[in-house]
C-alpha cells in the first residue's frame, strides 16, 4: 500500500512517554497515547506519500522500491498529494485537539520530514540525522501529549538507536545497488561501505552505552525505586548484535520494520525487552 502500514511500528516510540512516565495503568492516559499513535501513523503515511511522489522517478530504478504503488503507476501523483493533504489536515487537527504542545510537536514532525524530502535527504550525514530526529520527535510527542517528563538519556538512546538503523539502511542500499547506487540516489555516492561500517559501529556502541548509563543512573533508580532496569541490558545488546548479523550476513537492514517482523529472534528480543521493562517499572508481582 502507498500508505506503508508496515512502517507504522516506528510510531510505537510514542508510547515511551506512557511507559516510562509510569502511566500505563491509567485507562484515560492510555487512550490518549493510543490516539496520539494513530495521529502519528496518519502523519507518517502522509509524508510517505509526499516522499514517494518526489522520488517516483528514482524509485523506478530500484529493484524493490519500483514496486511501490506510485512508482509503479498504480496510484496517480494527484491522488497521492490529495490524500496526503487530507491525512495531514485531519491528523494535525486531532493533534491540536488533544493538546497544543502535542500539536506543535506534530507540526514540527511534518516540517522536518518535508524538509527531508525537499532538501535534507540530499545532504550527506544530515540525511540520516534527520531520520533520527523524527524518532526523537515521536518520543517527545508521546511525553507532551500526556504531560509527563521524559529522560534526556532516553532521548539520547532514541536518537542514537535511530542513527544505527538509518546508517544500516544506507549500507544495505549501497550493497544492493552496487555501482548503480548513485544512479538511484546521488547522495549514496558520498558514502562507502567502509565509512558506513565505521559510523554504524560508533552508533551501536554509543546506543548501548547510553542505555546502560540510563538504567543505572541515580535519577532512574530514584524515579522507579529500583536498580533492576540494568538487568534489561542483555536485550538491547543481543538486539544490536543480531541486527548487525542480519546486515552483514543476510544483507538485511534496508527496511527496519520489515526486518523486525520477519526475523523471529529479533522480534522475540524486542518483545521480551518491553515485557521486562514493564514488569520492573510497574512490579505487578509486588515488592
Amino acid at each position: 500500500m502507498a500508505l506503508r502500514p508496515e512502517q507504522w511500528t516506528k510510531n510505537l516510540v510514542v508510547f515511551a512517554g506512557l511507559i516510562f512516565g509510569q502511566q500505563l495503568g491509567e485507562p484515560r492516559v492510555l487512550a490518549i497515547s493510543a490516539v496520539a499513535v494513530v495521529i502519528f501513523c496518519a502523519l507518517s503515511s502522509a509524508m510517505y506519500l509526499i516522499n514517494d511522489v518526489a522520488d517516483r522517478e528514482d524509485d523506478r530504478r530500484h529493484p524493490e522500491k519500483s514496486r511501490r504503488p506510485i512508482a509503479a503507476g498504480h496510484v496517480s501523483t494527484t491522488s497521492a498529494v490529495v490524500a496526503a493533504a487530507v491525512l495531514s489536515g485531519v491528523a494535525l487537527t486531532g493533534a491540536f485537539w488533544l493538546s497544543w504542545p502535542f500539536g506543535l510537536v506534530s507540526v514540527g514532525f511534518v516540517a522536518l520530514l518535508l524538509a527531508y524530502t525537499r532538501v535534507l535527504k540530499h545532504i550527506v550525514i544530515l540525511d540520516v540525522l534527520t531520520i533520527a530526529g523524527s524518532f526523537v520527535l515521536r518520543a517527545v510527542a508521546g511525553a507532551v501529549v500526556i504531560a509527563v517528563p521524559i529522560s534526556q538519556w532516553l532521548l539520547v538512546c532514541t536518537v542514537l538507536g535511530a542513527l544505527f538503523l538509518g546508517l544500516s539502511k544506507r549500507r544495505q542500499e549501497i550493497t544492493l545497488l552496487g555501482p548503480g547506487a548513485a544512479g538511484h540516489r546521488p547522495i549514496l555516492a558520498e558514502y562507502s561501505p567502509l565509512m558506513l561500517d565505521q559510523l554504524i559501529s560508533i552508533a551501536a556502541a554509543a546506543t548501548l552505552i547510553s542505555y546502560a548509563f540510563y538504567t543505572m543512573g541515580p535519577e532512574t533508580v530514584e524515579k522507579f525505586g529500583t536498580g533492576l532496569l540494568t538487568l534489561t541490558l542483555p536485550f538491547p545488546v543481543y538486539g544490536v548484535f543480531r541486527y548487525l548479523f542480519l546486515v552483514h550476513r543476510r544483507n538485511g537492514g534496508g527496511n527496519p520494520s520489515e526486518t523486525l517482523w520477519r526475523d523471529r529472534p529479533l522480534l522475540a528480543c524486542v518483545v521480551l525487552w518491553a515485557a521486562s521493562v514493564v514488569l520492573i517499572i510497574y512490579r505487578p508481582f509486588g515488592g
